[in-house]
């Protein structure tokens, strides 16, 4: 396996490369020798790059925090103002992208880092102060939305699809993947129970 991308900073090819074994192996097989090789990067990269088992950890968060950005893609998330529909649309869009192609693999090395977050504080604050990017925005939409309760709604839509992904990709439905329409109006009964009710 090799990730490495013509004209990419080393620091994105190994934290690519981390990610990489991580949804390949597991915690165990992510050792600085073997991002080396995953990369195609000469004996003691990482290292450089890395020094410790946590730097490297962190550098994985980071990118995995920059790839997810790409799938949410928060610019490309319609105006609450254009009503529940439209939200619901977006969030389904985004929903299906993680499901599909390689955004599958990204879902797995995010499963690993949030465990071994779990098991190394120093790690978890690193992880949730990265994650808080992606839950104050949607905060902010849910408010925007008409939602009375935004942390709350928060917590319950997060936890929602959080859900559905691990189930749609580990779990036993890790065969089915709902269609963008299903997504859609699965969401839509969630948001419409929410902020209607």
């Amino acid at each position: 396996m090799s990730v490495r991308s013509a004209g990419a900073p080393r620091t994105r090819v190994i934290a690519d490369a981390a990610l990489a074994l991580l949804a390949e192996r597991g915690m165990r097989g992510l050792t600085h020798r073997a991002v080396d090789e995953a990369a195609g990067l000469p004996q003691g990269s990482t290292s450089n790059h890395a020094r410790t088992r946590l730097a490297l950890l962190e550098a994985a968060v980071r990118r995995q925090a920059e790839r997810e950005s790409e799938v949410l893609d928060p610019a490309g998330m319609p105006d609450p103002a254009a009503g529940l529909e439209a939200l619901a649309a977006g969030l389904a869009l985004a929903l299906h992208r993680y499901l599909t192609g390689d955004y599958r693999q990204l879902l797995v090395s995010r499963y690993e880092l949030a465990m071994e977050a779990t098991r190394r504080p120093e790690l978890r604050s690193f992880y949730d102060a990265t994650g808080a990017q992606f839950r104050e925005p949607l905060v902010a939409l849910l408010r925007a939305a008409g939602s009375r309760e935004p942390e709350r709604h928060t917590l319950s839509l997060v936890a929602w699809c959080d859900g559905l992904m691990f189930s749609c990709v580990a779990g036993s439905y890790h065969a089915t993947v709902p269609t963008e329409e299903e997504l859609r109006r699965s969401v839509g009964e969630l948001l419409r129970g929410m902020l209607e009710g």
